[in-house]
């Protein structure tokens, strides 16, 4: 896991591939996206990844609605769900939140279009940004049958309407969630300055002020 600085040189070979793939540091800020479908029944718990935990933790604590969030891993096994682990690309887990919401204040359609439209980049394959590996993949982890069919139908709809250049890469998947170590926890929250948290992360949530005003709130969950 990369955390770090990749040098003039890397970010420019980032900014081509990303501005390739339809967005800049959070994808698709502008682009017309259609709405999510109108399921019923979707519970209050989503569980979403999209590269490092840090900045996905950090954009959905600025939700309104969101209740709580927890930075994770899902798809393998309890044994082996630690960051050293993980970090080794041989488990099967992705980093990934669990986000506990209010579903009379905001949806979990509406969840997934803020995922989609800036917490990460859902085209990218096996990574996110200086990120690079399967743990850092695009994933949804439905709770119910209602979420799998509401993010089917979903991503469906988006690779329609061709929001991206590129084709979605997010995977639905089924998998238990396992809670991260407690340094990991609320990172942007207590490492405000940190040189990842600035460079990655601190766009992506000014996205969601710009974007999503109605569900914007400055503080943290």
């Amino acid at each position: 896991m990369m955390r770090g600085w990749i040098g003039v040189a890397g970010v420019a070979a980032l900014a081509v591939a990303v501005a390739a793939a339809g967005g800049s540091g959070s994808v698709a800020t502008g682009a017309a996206f259609p709405d999510p479908p109108a399921l019923t029944g979707t519970g209050d718990v989503a569980v979403l990844s999209g590269g490092c935990f840090w900045g996905m933790e950090g954009v959905f604590e600025h939700v309104k609605g969101v209740q709580s969030v927890t930075a994770g891993y899902a798809g393998g096994a309890r044994s082996t769900a630690d960051y050293e682990t993980v970090s080794t690309e041989t488990t099967g887990h992705a980093e990934t939140v669990r986000i506990r919401f209010d579903p009379r204040v905001i949806s979990y359609g509406r969840l997934l279009e803020i995922y989609f439209s800036v917490a990460h980049d859902p085209t990218q394959v096996n990574g996110q940004y200086p990120d690079q590996g399967p743990s850092y993949r695009s994933a949804i982890w439905p709770q119910n049958a209602a979420q799998r069919a509401l993010a089917a139908q979903y991503i469906a709809a988006l690779n329609r309407a061709h929001v991206f250049k590129a084709p979605i890469a997010t995977r639905i998947e089924t998998g238990a969630f396992y809670p991260a170590e407690e340094y990991h926890q609320h990172f942007m929250q207590r490492h405000p300055d940190h040189p990842y948290i600035r460079r990655w992360d601190v766009e992506r949530v000014e996205h969601l002020k710009a974007r999503w005003p109605q569900f914007y709130r400055p503080g943290f969950s």
